[in-house]
């Protein structure tokens, strides 16, 4: 859509997003505002694991947002989004399902901080066409990870 120069409902939430150190800020229906901190999608995943509720029909200001956070906020059922960043492969899970979102900055793609090679979460997601898709391949990947952590090392 655009930047966020007109639309008063997300100001709150975008001021709030810039002022508080978190990197998740989510209004419910009910109107109830919610701030998260951890780290790229990791909040996300919780919210629909544990408090969908919370997402279904929620605005939303996020810090960043690329392919696998705008997967996962198609699949909570979010409202309309605003990203501080938002990656251009974001759109076309957000126009699909006609979810409004506007942006403070919109980039080709999500690189990290360190240097300039694409986003990890972005890679793994990289060939998912649907938000399903792109939740499916989140969680194969957390359960990887979370898999291998539990295994005890055999080098010595």
């Amino acid at each position: 859509m655009d930047g966020l120069d007109h639309n008063t409902a997300l100001s709150p939430l975008v001021e709030l997003l810039r002022s508080s150190g978190c990197s998740l800020v989510v209004r419910d229906r009910t109107g109830e505002v919610t701030t998260y901190a951890r780290p790229g999608v990791r909040d996300l995943v919780w919210l629909l694991d544990n408090a969908p509720q919370r997402l279904r029909g929620a605005t939303v200001a996020d810090k960043v947002i690329g392919k696998a956070a705008a997967g996962l906020l198609v699949q909570g059922g979010v409202a309309c989004v605003y990203g501080e960043v938002m990656s251009e492969l974001a759109l076309p899970l957000l126009d699909a399902v006609g979810m409004p979102h506007h942006w403070g900055a919109l980039v080709p793609r999500i690189v990290i901080p360190q240097g300039d090679t694409r986003c990890p979460l972005e890679q793994i997601v990289a060939s998912a066409t649907t938000a399903p898709q792109v939740e499916q391949l989140l969680r194969d990947h957390f359960a990887e990870m979370k898999a291998k952590a539990a295994t005890p090392s055999t080098d010595i």
